[in-house]
């Protein structure tokens, strides 16, 4: 059975961690750590941890997954995704792309498949390397830049005060959509997560 991708995206590095454009990383993070797997450096210029995700009914372990965080620059992650894909040989159908939206409000999670990449740097540079858009999205809601903001320089500012005490829930909202995609597929996943307000 071919295994998933998930690439969580983000910015290498301490000054960057906390960054609102860092929260498809914290949620590939979380999944390794709910894995009880590391994430180790991959020739492909990426983290990578290759773990089963969840459990199926009647309890067999879940799908394989190699759960990755490109080194690269946001604006450059396509780079190490397509290697990633060539190395793994995973299927267009089986990569899920895990990324900050701002057309999203903050903690709501949404779902697609391909689609526009929104002026979203990363998305571009993953559709350009893949050749194709139509690979799996997990948009987590970061909200508008507020007033006149620039938004390139709002993804880059961390969370605020009263974000952080809900990025854990939306976090864990983040891992719960990629487990209950690749177990249930789309169209389910959407209807959970697309419901809530």
């Amino acid at each position: 059975m071919d295994s998933w991708l998930i690439v969580g995206l983000g910015n290498p590095g301490p000054t960057y961690a906390g960054n609102r454009h860092n929260i498809g990383a914290m949620v590939v993070d979380e999944l390794a750590a709910r894995a009880g797997a590391s994430l180790r450096a991959h020739k492909a210029q990426a983290q990578v941890a290759e773990v089963r995700l969840g459990t199926l009914p009647g309890g067999a372990p879940g799908p394989r997954a190699v759960l990755a965080r490109p080194l690269s620059y946001m604006n450059e992650s396509g780079g190490p995704v397509a290697g990633l894909v060539q190395f793994f040989k995973i299927p267009l159908e089986r990569i899920i792309v895990v990324h900050d939206e701002i057309d999203i409000p903050f903690a709501s999670v949404r779902l697609k498949r391909g689609g526009g990449e929104g002026g979203h740097n990363g998305l571009r540079s993953v559709s350009k390397s893949l050749g194709s858009k139509d690979y799996l999205r997990v948009r987590l809601g970061v909200g508008r830049p507020p007033g006149r903001m620039d938004a390139a320089a709002y993804v880059l500012k961390d969370f605020s005060g009263s974000e952080r005490k809900e990025l854990p829930f939306l976090i864990g909202d983040g891992v719960d959509a990629v487990d209950d995609l690749v177990a249930l597929g789309l169209e389910t996943t959407q209807q959970r997560f697309h419901s809530r307000p």
